[in-house]
């Protein structure tokens, strides 16, 4: 769909430069998505690996984000090994719907109550963030951090829109539970592309 230079905005790699990549296609379909245009694919969107990989290189962080829409509905194998090759990290970010494919080396799974997470998934996880949208959330919030290793990072994030009301309510929650962290979207706070 896009992709572009900039910095991580949310979660463990906050304020790290990064070459984002924003697959297209997403059959999650969550309320809030704040980039809905990803949820469809068009012919257009296409690009070569090669292509890709050549325009991150532009930039001098070896960072590579692949987010989507939903990036592991496609098998990623190919695109990670062509950015490998070249010395990227590669982190990804998923609702863990779908099995993980291609090299990665830091997994974020936010899991999406529309679209169960895959188990398989969960345990690969090196950071879970779960959105806070109501109240209802942090259990659901527990229940998956159930699933993921010991090593896993925590974090809850206030969906955008729920700020004001929810924002107090997850700090208290993180306070009470301190296995959890807050992630913020700094890049929204700092209107960061």
């Amino acid at each position: 769909m896009e992709h572009f230079y900039t910095l991580q905005g949310e979660g463990f790699y906050t304020g790290h430069p990064a070459y984002f990549i924003r697959l297209a296609g997403c059959d999650v379909g969550c309320v809030w998505c704040d980039v809905k245009a990803s949820w469809t694919v068009e012919e257009k969107q296409l690009m070569l690996i090669n292509d890709l990989v050549e325009e991150a290189l532009k930039f001098p962080a070896r960072l590579i984000v692949i987010t989507g829409g939903e990036p592991l509905m496609y098998d990623l194998n190919s695109l990670t090994e062509a950015f490998k090759a070249k010395g990227f990290q590669i982190n990804i970010e998923t609702s863990g719907a779908y099995p993980i494919s291609g090299s990665l080396d830091w997994v974020c799974v936010s899991p999406k109550k529309f679209k169960p997470v895959l188990k398989d998934v969960l345990i690969h996880a090196d950071e879970l963030k779960c959105i806070i949208y109501n109240k209802r959330d942090f259990e659901f919030a527990e229940l998956n951090s159930e699933l993921v290793g010991s090593d896993c990072k925590l974090y809850l994030q206030v969906e955008w829109s729920k700020q004001q009301e929810l924002l107090p309510l997850v700090i208290e929650y993180v306070k009470q539970h301190p296995a959890w962290k807050i992630s913020i979207q700094t890049h929204k706070y700092l209107q960061i592309p």
